[in-house]
């Protein structure tokens, strides 16, 4: 893509927060920086979680030559939606990156899953056999995660995930393993508490895809519901008429329909529970957030609510993302971006191999566009909020916090 003057300007004003630290300095920590902090465009230091000033540049020595970052995610296929704009999130980040640092260019592969957990293992070994790819953005979706992670931990190469929340990715040991949000245990007990309590709620029918995401989320809301539940399904992601679905959630006339999987399944299931007859709320999570959900659903969609511990785009964020690349950034981008901004650090710190960028995640401690990026023992971000969005005139809206 070529740099346009309108995304120079608009990349000023964003920046990247890269903590410049002395070539060949062990630690991540903020402590270690010769720029504690960045400037905004309006003066004064950037508060944590907000879009900071101009970029820091690589240290005078820093050896980055021929090294990459790599997304592993859908750029293709029927939840695209939700991995392009991650791709895109942490090409900006890269982008910013090498033009602030013409001396040290860093490279992007691209690893199209498709979000298939089957393809991911033989995908993996073709990551880990790119000995170029030093740090990866990605895996996007919590299947192809369970698949392709131990594949990458075998190999130490470090990941941070913008997106996979199934709540046990954390708990299999795996030691190169990070995440930019919070898992499906937060969300679960979110979406719980907003339908019973903000919503008032009391007889809620759970649906799930079977999906690694999808069936995990459904369960945690389903336990923390407890007796709200008035009863549960599962549909077939390759199948197009959910009819059955339909006649069991009239037969326990809820007051609110909950779903655990993707956008390309949930809006012919809105559609078609409205067709049927249904008049419950309709709500879902992060994996529904996209375009295509109301696409797909129509006039069916009108009015749904949607959960994801994903935050709202920062204004400056959406500047630089749009002047990027014609679009208004989506789910998951500014944690992409994120994402992308915390390797770079370690790149900027001296950090070019994958142990050791390895090592500088366990102790990073920065500001990113999102929230402060800082993992503890488990690769967990400490930041864990749940967002509420509600389709509004046929547009996904913020609507704030659980």
């Amino acid at each position: 893509m070529q740099t346009s003057t309108k995304w120079r300007a608009a990349a000023a004003v964003l920046g990247l927060t890269l903590i410049g630290a002395a070539c060949g300095s062990s630690g991540g920590s903020s402590s270690d920086t010769t720029a504690a902090s960045a400037t905004t465009a309006g003066g004064g230091s950037a508060a944590p979680g907000t879009a900071s000033g101009a970029a820091v540049k690589v240290p005078t020595g820093a050896k980055c030559s021929g090294i990459s970052l790599g997304f592993f995610g859908a750029y293709t296929g029927e939840n695209s939606g939700l991995g392009i704009p991650i791709y895109n999130g942490a090409k900006l980040a890269i982008d910013q990156f090498n033009q602030a640092n013409p001396d040290c260019k860093i490279g992007y592969e691209k690893f199209d899953s498709q979000g298939s957990p089957d393809q991911a293992p033989q995908l993996a070994r073709s990551v880990v056999g790119n000995k170029a790819v030093v740090a990866l953005v990605g895996p996007a979706f919590s299947g192809e995660s369970k698949n392709a992670d131990p594949i990458f931990n075998e190999a130490k190469l470090p990941i941070i995930t913008p997106s996979a929340t199934n709540n046990k990715l954390q708990l299999n040991g795996w030691t190169i393993f990070h995440r930019m949000l919070a898992n499906d245990t937060v969300q679960g007990a979110g979406v719980a508490k907003y339908l019973t309590g903000e919503l008032g709620k009391s007889k809620i029918f759970v649906i799930d895809d079977a999906s690694e995401y999808g069936k995990g989320l459904a369960d945690i809301v389903k336990s923390n519901l407890g007796s709200k539940v008035v009863g549960s399904d599962t549909i077939d992601t390759k199948a197009t008429d959910y009819s059955a679905t339909v006649t069991k959630v009239k037969a326990a006339n809820p007051d609110a329909v909950f779903y655990g999987g993707y956008y390309a399944q949930a809006g012919p299931l809105a559609k078609q529970l409205k067709d049927g007859g249904v008049t419950a709320l309709f709500m879902s999570g992060d994996g529904t957030k996209d375009a295509g959900f109301v696409k797909l659903g129509g006039d069916a969609t009108e009015g749904a609510i949607i959960t994801c511990t994903c935050a709202p785009s920062p204004e400056a964020f959406a500047s630089a993302y749009k002047a990027a690349f014609n679009t208004d950034p989506s789910t998951y981008a500014p944690e992409a971006y994120d994402s992308a901004l915390a390797e770079l650090n370690a790149i900027a710190a001296g950090k070019t191999s994958r142990a050791d960028i390895n090592d500088y995640l366990k102790t990073i401690d920065i500001p990113g566009v999102t929230k402060q990026i800082k993992f503890d023992d488990k690769g967990e971000v400490a930041a864990a909020t749940v967002f509420v969005y509600k389709v509004d005139g046929g547009k996904i809206t913020d609507v704030g916090k659980v």
